[in-house]
């Protein structure tokens, strides 16, 4: 019986005149970090917001958890069981820590409109436990102190972790990470890496693209490698690093990575 959280195959997206992917496919197993590398332009964000509803491909066909899906829209993804974050941090600036973190689980919740409009037991029950799930997981990235702060008035790097902690929030099958170290200095760095560590450590399957190759091949237990929206080379990090077609694209010809 296959353990795959996420299998998709032929991949094809184009814009205008730019085909931007070409017949792509990964296949990423549970409890995996599954890293997307490429140079600029390779194709990565597209294929990275085919998966997760952002964009409707032109072919392809999705599964996840063994059932197929189709990625329509966002919200709807998130339901299924991807949950992401954004390149360029997405948080609800005025809202408190807690408050972005509440969002997030409200994916899961089942009292509905009527319930929240008459202040049901159901409904304050259910409130009380978001909240105290939503401490939990802002302790568990390590901003629990900063339960109450406005995400705007976070640090960068903390306010990368509060991304993370909705994103865990709404109890997904894959959670899937644009790019969480740009922007990062080297001591954000180690702290990422470490809490996706504990993340894989607890049995959760992430999807990862990220300049950073360095976190990536230290991070991941297999690779794709995509350049101008097709697909190069695939394996684990040492398979990828010795690969001739990745040194030339992604890292410069006669450049071999250490």
């Amino acid at each position: 019986m296959s353990n795959a959280v996420l299998q998709v195959n032929g991949v094809s997206k184009r814009f205008g005149g730019l085909q931007a992917l070409s017949d792509v496919g990964i296949t990423i197993n549970a409890g995996q970090v599954y890293g997307l590398i490429g140079p600029n332009g390779a194709g990565k964000t597209t294929f990275f917001n085919v998966i997760t509803g952002l964009y409707t491909p032109d072919a392809g066909s999705f599964m996840l958890g063994g059932a197929p899906y189709q990625p329509t829209a966002v919200h709807e993804v998130a339901k299924t069981g991807i949950a992401r974050t954004f390149q360029n941090i997405r948080l609800f600036a005025e809202m408190t820590a807690i408050e972005n973190v509440m969002v997030g689980r409200h994916v899961r919740t089942h009292s509905g409109l009527i319930g929240a409009v008459f202040r049901t037991p159901k409904f304050k029950a259910e409130e009380a436990a978001i909240r105290a799930r939503s401490q939990e997981l802002l302790d568990y990235v390590g901003i629990g102190r900063f339960t109450d702060y406005k995400a705007r008035t976070l640090s960068y790097g903390d306010q990368r972790r509060l991304e993370i902690a909705r994103a865990l929030a709404t109890d997904p099958k894959l959670i899937a990470l644009d790019e969480p170290a740009a922007g990062m200095n080297a001591t954000e760095k180690v702290v990422l890496r470490e809490l996706i560590d504990r993340i894989r450590k607890d049995g959760r399957t992430i999807l990862l693209i990220e300049h950073d190759v360095k976190l990536v091949m230290g991070l991941c237990d297999r690779v794709t490698v995509l350049d101008y929206g097709k697909q190069i080379a695939e394996g684990t990090p040492a398979e990828v690093q010795g690969n001739e077609k990745v040194i030339e694209a992604y890292l410069g010809a006669g450049h071999k990575p250490h």
